[in-house]
């Protein structure tokens, strides 16, 4: 996917996860990771209000050109 493709709020796949867009830049985008089977850093699920915002209770992540080669809008098959 280019820049271009993204929006504030989209949700996309990549790397195995899903992630919804939360800041589109020139270059890059600002996204965070919304599977539900996320833990947090002491090994418990997240709850879903962490993914409300912003502010947002979990990282957002910044993503260039090169992490947006592999976005998809369609989830892979595994």
């Amino acid at each position: 996917m280019k820049v271009s493709d993204f929006r504030i709020g989209l949700e996309f796949y990549m790397g195995g996860g899903h992630w919804r867009c939360t800041d589109v830049g020139t270059r890059t985008i600002i996204a965070i990771c919304i599977d539900p089977d996320q833990l947090d850093c002491h090994g418990r699920h997240m709850n879903s209000s962490w993914f409300e915002g912003p502010p947002y209770a979990v990282l957002e992540e910044v993503l260039d050109e090169c992490d947006l080669e592999d976005c998809s809008l369609e989830k892979e098959e595994q």
